[in-house]
């Protein structure tokens, strides 16, 4: 029957201007390797207006089903509107779990869905696991980030879950080989509690650090500006981008969207250097997959000597300075 949901996964799908967001694509390819194990099929779930192209898209990353909310009244994002469809639409098909995005509209409508259906929410998982039973675990640094917490929910449903963007790979396209189902739209004026006369886009701070080969990235232990901008310059002699774990933000020597990890960007680069930084998990987490991972501390206990190919114990200072002339020198060297 063509109305009949099979999927037991679903992702809810972010989209903007037409397109989806990279995380809602990289929780369909997780979620679809997630299943293999069990024989699980997953849906996209798409909520707007005039999502025919978008839906099609979707569909050539190999989920089973696409389900559909297409309704002029959601051609903008509403909480409560989203909220009252994907309330209905889970209390219908009982979906064994649902899955967003950890961004700005999927951390308030997942905690908004979690309420109305009264069942539990994993909240910023840097990873997910599902056992042979069905169960969903999501995974988060615990305790200051010393530790990985799984966390479950076995009495209740759907599962909820939202995922930090960028923890898991993109998925490739496969080919259009599943359906599209509508689901019911069944929202008045009186669910959209604020409405949106004007969007203006403002054009972001530029970062490379998502798409970097070469990452160096410095922590609180740098000390000061002065410190700072010697992890700036030996960036720009490897030809790489500044990363940075939250103190080293909250003191100001750099930027916001230059932070690496769980309140920051996940970036894959294939050299990443950590200075004078401890290399918890909650900074780690955002470094995925690096060929060669160079950790410099004083502190020979620090955890990021577990964590890299190379470790530099001893001042950071007399380290960089050492690295910044080899490196000038063989510049020197090349260009006579």
């Amino acid at each position: 029957m063509a109305g009949v949901v099979e999927s037991k996964i679903w992702i809810v799908v972010e989209h903007r201007e037409g397109r989806p967001v990279d995380v809602s694509l990289e929780l369909m390819g997780k979620a679809i390797d997630l299943v293999k194990q069990i024989g699980w099929k997953v849906a996209a779930v798409l909520i707007g207006n005039g999502l025919d192209t978008l839906s099609t898209q979707v569909l050539s990353y190999g989920v089973h089903e696409v389900l559909i909310a297409d309704e002029p009244m959601l051609v903008n994002y509403c909480n409560q509107a989203h909220a009252k469809i994907l309330e209905n639409a889970v209390k219908k098909f009982q979906p064994e779990a649902v899955l967003m995005g950890a961004t700005a509209l999927g951390t308030d409508l997942a905690a908004r869905l979690a309420a109305r259906l009264r069942v539990g929410l994993s909240a910023h998982c840097i990873d997910l696991e599902l056992t042979e039973k069905g169960d969903l675990l999501g995974i988060i640094p615990w305790l200051g980030g010393n530790y990985l917490c799984r966390i479950t929910c076995p009495h209740t449903r759907p599962q909820m879950a939202t995922v930090i963007p960028g923890v898991f790979g993109m998925p490739k396209t496969s080919g259009i080989q599943g359906r599209t189902i509508p689901l019911e739209a069944c929202i008045e004026q009186k669910d959209f509690t604020y409405q949106i006369l004007e969007i203006k886009r403002i054009k972001g701070p530029k970062s490379d650090l998502e798409k970097a080969e070469v990452v160096v990235a410095g922590g609180w232990g740098i000390g000061g500006e002065d410190g700072w901008s010697m992890v700036e310059n030996l960036a720009d002699l490897v030809n790489g981008a500044v990363g940075a774990t939250r103190p080293a933000v909250d003191e100001s020597w750099a930027k916001e969207h230059q932070m690496i990890g769980t309140s920051g960007i996940t970036v894959r680069p294939k050299l990443y250097i950590g200075i004078a930084l401890s290399g918890h998990p909650h900074h780690l987490v955002g470094v995925k997959e690096p060929e060669l991972t160079v950790g410099i501390n004083i502190d020979p206990n620090a955890p990021i000597f577990e964590n890299c190919d190379i470790g530099l114990v001893g001042d950071y200072r007399e380290i960089l300075q050492a690295m910044i002339k080899s490196i000038q020198a063989q510049y020197r060297g090349k260009n006579k």
